[in-house]
């Protein structure tokens, strides 16, 4: 036997009362393992984890992948920076708005003709079952370690499908944002407007709200809510 210390994110976190627990797992021990040992150890934790993504050592685990007691664990709900980059970037998790000119200056150039900028916000009015009618703030969590992996990431898949774009930023804010500020930016530099930037940055948008660990609270005047997404990734979006 042996003991290990496993993170919690969002609504997990909030459940169990601490970002970090410790459960005991028999050697050798796999995911499956981990789950049983953590609803027989902390019962509150057992609804959220049939739905819960579990990483070891920052890649998305399956329930038979093997967990080693030096291993870097975590658990959070769905989702709702690195080397070898052959162009500029920039992955950042901001606490303070995007400075959209000196992100689209950290990718201009000299080939670079357009770029093509998506940028999210927080909106007053949700409309949405179980989220308040009316937002009051949003707040931002991330496994930040894991959360500019896969920015990165991100950023490999989008040059294996859009070779000419020369140059990708993603950023998410986390911490408490109020109505109307920004809450996500993805650029995609390109020699031309017709070499792939429009589609490389919608599906940077679309990957970000599937792999990178970052998760939102809707605040309303009489409830707050954890919004937990419907993508549940898989070891193939390692």
């Amino acid at each position: 036997m042996f003991e290990i210390e496993i993170r919690l994110y969002a609504s997990l976190k909030d459940k169990a009362g601490s970002g970090r627990i410790h459960v005991q797992l028999p050697q050798p021990a796999t995911v499956a393992l981990l789950r049983a040992a953590i609803i027989t150890s902390h019962p509150m934790l057992a609804d959220g984890l049939r739905s819960a993504i579990v990483s070891v050592n920052r890649n998305f685990a399956a329930d038979d992948t093997p967990i080693q007691p030096s291993d870097e664990l975590a658990i959070f709900p769905p989702v709702s920076g690195g080397s070898g980059l052959p162009h500029p970037t920039y992955f950042a998790l901001a606490a303070e708005p995007p400075d959209l000119n000196a992100i689209h200056a950290h990718l201009r150039q000299p080939e670079v003709g357009a770029i093509i900028t998506f940028s999210g916000y927080v909106r007053g009015q949700t409309q949405r079952d179980g989220l308040p009618t009316a937002t009051i703030q949003l707040n931002y969590e991330a496994y930040e370690e894991m959360a500019h992996e896969k920015m990165s990431q991100i950023a490999h898949e989008i040059w294996a499908q859009w070779p000419l774009v020369r140059g990708i930023a993603i950023v998410q804010r986390i911490g408490r944002l109020e109505v109307g500020e920004p809450t996500t930016l993805v650029a995609c530099a390109a020699g031309h407007r017709d070499q792939g930037a429009f589609e490389a940055a919608r599906y940077g948008i679309d990957r970000l709200k599937e792999i990178v660990p970052v998760w939102k609270q809707e605040v309303g005047a009489d409830h707050s809510v954890w919004v937990e997404g419907d993508y549940r990734p898989t070891t193939a979006d390692n």
